[in-house]
C-alpha cells in the first residue's frame, strides 16, 4: 500500500516507524507542521515526525495552512497514494484533500470514540477520571473526529497514570492498530461503523486557566487535574507560584496500591482545616492539604527557578509548616 503520513508530535512517531519497517507498506511522503522554536535558546528545530522522515530519506511537506497550499495539494496528487494516514497532525483536512487517496484518509485517535473528540483527548479523559481509554481508527470526514469508526483497542487507566506515560502507551497501541486497520482495508474485510453523535464528548485545546488549582474541589478531582495537565498545574505558596506535578488523593486509592508507610497512614488522625490548608505532613512523602472534600498528599512540586523535587524534599528545603495555606 502506498501511504502518505500526516503527523507532528512524538505521539505520532511510533506509527510512522511501524509503517516504515513493514514491507507491506510504502510511505511515499510525510506532511508535518512547520519547524518551530523549541527548547532552551528557542532554536528552530523540526518536529519529531520530520526528524524520522528525514532520517528515512522521505519527501517532507510543511505547509503553514494545508487547505490553502496549492503546491502541497499538487504534490499529494502526484504521489498517487492509496491511503493518507493521519496521527496528531494538527491541521484540519479539507474535503478536497480527503478525496485525493484511493481508499480514503485513516486517522488514529487517542480515545474511544465518540467520547473525547478534539485536540486533547488523553488529557480530558484523565481530568474526568475515566478508568479506561484506548485508540480508535476511523475514516476521516470534514468534521472534528466525526468519521465512521474502523477498529478500537482498549487499555485500563490506573490512578497513577499521568498524561505523559498514558500518551506513550497509547502511541504504541496506535501503531499496531493502524497496521491492522490498513491490512483489513486492503483485504476489504473491515466495515466502517457510524458514530453515535448523541454520545459524543469534546476534548478542546487546553487553556492556561485549566492549570489553576481550586482547592475547594475534591481531592480526587484535584488529583485528576494534576495528572491530566502534568506537569503544569499551579497554586500559590507564600506569595509565589508553586507547580504541583504529583499527588495522592488519600482515602480514594486502595491501600494495597500504596507504598507501605503511606498505606498505614490513617486520615482519621488528621484534624480538618480550612480549604487549601496544610493539615499534616506525611514523613518521607510530603504535605497533606485540606480540599473541599478529602485530603490530597502533594508528592511532587516545582518552585520558580528550581528543579522538580519530591514533596518531602519540598517540606525539608522550604521548612513547610502545618497551618500554611495554598491559595
Amino acid at each position: 500500500m502506498r501511504l502518505v503520513f500526516f503527523g507532528t508530535p512524538e505521539f505520532a512517531v511510533p506509527s510512522l516507524q511501524r509503517l516504515l519497517t513493514d514491507e507491506q507498506f510504502q510511505v511515499v511522503g510525510v506532511v508535518t507542521q512547520p519547524d518551530k522554536r523549541r527548547g532552551r535558546g528557542s532554536k528552530t528545530s523540526p518536529s519529531p515526525v520530520k526528524a524520522i522522515a528525514m532520517g528515512a530519506g522521505l519527501p517532507v511537506w510543511q505547509p503553514r495552512r494545508i487547505k490553502k497550499d496549492p503546491q502541497t495539494l499538487a504534490n499529494l496528487r502526484e504521489v498517487e497514494a492509496d491511503v493518507f494516514v493521519v496521527v496528531a497532525y494538527g491541521q484540519i483536512l479539507s474535503l478536497e484533500l480527503l478525496q485525493i487517496p484511493k481508499l480514503g484518509c485513516v486517522n488514529a485517535h487517542g480515545s474511544i470514540l465518540p467520547k473525547y473528540r478534539g485536540a486533547a483527548p488523553i488529557q480530558w479523559c484523565l481530568y474526568h477520571g475515566e478508568t479506561e481509554t484506548g485508540i480508535t481508527t476511523m475514516l476521516m470526514d470534514e468534521g472534528m473526529d466525526t468519521g465512521p469508526m474502523l477498529l478500537k483497542s482498549y487499555t485500563p487507566i490506573s490512578w497513577e497514570d499521568q498524561a505523559a506515560n498514558l500518551a506513550e502507551r497509547l502511541a504504541h497501541m496506535a501503531a499496531e492498530l493502524l497496521t491492522e486497520t490498513l491490512l483489513q482495508m486492503r483485504s476489504q474485510t473491515i466495515q466502517p461503523i457510524p458514530q453515535d453523535h448523541t454520545q459524543a464528548t469534546l476534548a478542546p485545546l487546553i487553556k492556561p486557566e485549566d492549570y489553576q488549582l481550586d482547592w475547594s474541589k475534591s481531592a480526587p478531582a484535584l488529583h485528576n487535574q494534576i495528572r491530566a495537565f502534568y506537569p503544569h498545574c499551579v497554586t500559590t505558596f507564600r506569595g509565589q507560584s508553586l507547580k504541583i506535578s504529583g499527588s495522592v488523593p488519600l482515602g480514594s486509592v486502595p491501600q494495597t496500591e500504596l507504598p507501605p508507610p503511606l498505606a498505614r497512614l490513617s486520615t482519621a488522625d488528621i484534624n480538618p482545616g480550612k480549604i487549601g490548608e496544610i493539615v499534616a505532613i506525611a514523613k518521607r512523602f510530603g504535605p497533606i492539604v485540606q480540599t473541599g472534600s478529602g485530603y490530597l498528599l502533594v508528592s511532587e512540586v516545582k518552585l520558580p527557578g528550581k528543579r522538580v523535587q519530591s514533596g518531602w524534599d519540598f517540606v525539608n528545603g522550604t521548612r513547610v509548616a502545618i497551618g500554611e495555606i495554598l491559595d
